[in-house]
């Protein structure tokens, strides 16, 4: 299982997101604006993208924070 997490630094949502994808075992590829990754990279993968985190799990495109939470609460 895979996840790829785009993410700022110093950003509480995105440390959430990782820890809960962590724990559920993905493997995590971090896409760090500033850090290798540009907004514009962002903006090419998620149009729409107004926040981040933004997350894909194997390939599927999930959304935020809250949306990641409410995908792994009904994934159970």
């Amino acid at each position: 299982m895979k996840a790829i997490v785009w993410s700022k630094p110093d950003c509480p949502n995105c440390d959430v997101a990782k820890t809960l994808l962590t724990n559920k075992g993905y493997e995590i590829e971090e896409r760090k604006i500033g850090f290798g990754w540009n907004r514009e990279q962002l903006f090419d993968a998620v149009p729409n993208a107004r926040t981040v985190p933004q997350i894909f799990l194997d390939g599927k495109y999930i959304g935020g924070s809250d949306d990641l939470k409410k995908y792994l609460s009904e994934a159970k």
